[in-house]
């Protein structure tokens, strides 16, 4: 791969799995160009098509038509290349627990085909780089969720890749741990010029970390751009307002719809979504609009477009409904 080639190179990806009786169509000619040294938030939907996506990248499964190419190979006909240049953290732990922080990365650096020397000093560098070195020597189980998953990227590091896929890397940590993993990834991206493919359901990471996001749905990019540009593409302010229950919110969206100056009128649950060239102007006028048809309102808000405003625009759900919808 030279300065010039992208880290990653896909062109009409197409993969096709067999679920109850039917085809299920995971990607439908996806198109993904990667700059080298960028940081990429890979969202969409639950079903999208995101980890298929990562999976054929990875070269753990194969695409049934298209051509993709990681860090210059091609990642079937040159898949034992690709691994090689690649880091991959999975949603599921690769530690293992009854080993130490570091055997586990020299084990990793071993298998990678690292000398001894080499091995020692570079699992000794991620130990420092992440805060492990106290811990280093103790078995992996009696780690915290976030020392623990700090691992995991660490274990994926080991071998220097020039790609790294993290598939949901913060699931499940808290707020601080988050924040402690996110701070020490965006310093090695930054800092080795590695190219870093990310799934996420943390939206504020996205738009905090990642310099370019793509958006896939039913198997195909819908948008992409950095943060600010498709943020930009929506123009004007978000309108949110809390109802009590959904039958009232379905009824507010019906006195909304009347209200001069709002456009992309919608209801999420409870809540009445809408967006107005003038917020701060008709905000007041919606709520008095409200209140003359004796629809109750317990909150309401005004923002500027977010990512969750884009996502919901492309896809017609919000972010935070589709979490909800995987959750349940």
């Amino acid at each position: 791969m030279t300065a010039t080639n992208p880290a990653i190179d896909v062109a009409g990806l197409t993969k096709t799995y067999r679920a109850r009786h039917r085809e299920v169509r995971a990607l439908d000619g996806l198109d993904l160009t990667v700059g080298a040294g960028t940081v990429l938030g890979l969202l969409g939907p639950n079903g999208a098509g995101k980890s298929t996506t990562v999976r054929i990248l990875a070269t753990l499964s194969l695409p049934d038509a298209g051509a993709a190419h990681v860090a210059g190979y091609d990642v079937v006909r040159d898949a034992a290349a690709v691994r090689r240049s690649i880091g991959y953290v999975s949603q599921k732990p690769v530690t293992r627990s009854m080993d130490t922080g570091r055997e586990n990365l020299e084990l990793a650096g071993h298998l990678h085909g690292l000398g001894r020397r080499e091995t020692k000093a570079r699992a000794q560098r991620l130990l420092d780089a992440f805060g492990l070195t106290e811990s280093a020597d103790r078995l992996v189980r009696t780690y915290s969720g976030g020392m623990a998953r700090k691992l995991d990227v660490a274990v994926g590091l080991v071998h220097s890749p020039s790609v790294l896929f993290l598939d949901e890397p913060t699931t499940g940590l808290d707020p601080e741990a988050r924040a402690e993993l996110w701070a020490e990834l965006s310093r090695l991206a930054g800092d080795s010029g590695m190219t870093v493919l990310l799934t996420t359901h943390y939206l504020d990471e996205a738009d905090r970390l990642a310099d370019q996001v793509v958006i896939v749905d039913r198997g195909r990019v819908v948008t992409r751009g950095t943060p600010d540009e498709l943020k930009d593409q929506l123009h004007g302010d978000g309108i949110t307002v809390d109802l009590p229950s959904v039958e009232v919110a379905s009824l507010a969206a019906g006195v909304a719809a009347r209200v001069a100056g709002l456009s992309e009128v919608g209801v999420d649950g409870r809540r009445l979504r809408a967006r107005a060239a003038s917020g701060a102007g008709t905000l007041p006028v919606l709520l008095a609009a409200l209140e003359a048809e004796g629809v109750p309102v317990h909150a309401a808000g005004l923002a500027r477009p977010s990512l969750d405003d884009v996502y919901l625009h492309h896809t017609g759900r919000t972010f935070e409904a589709e979490m909800a919808g995987v959750a349940a």
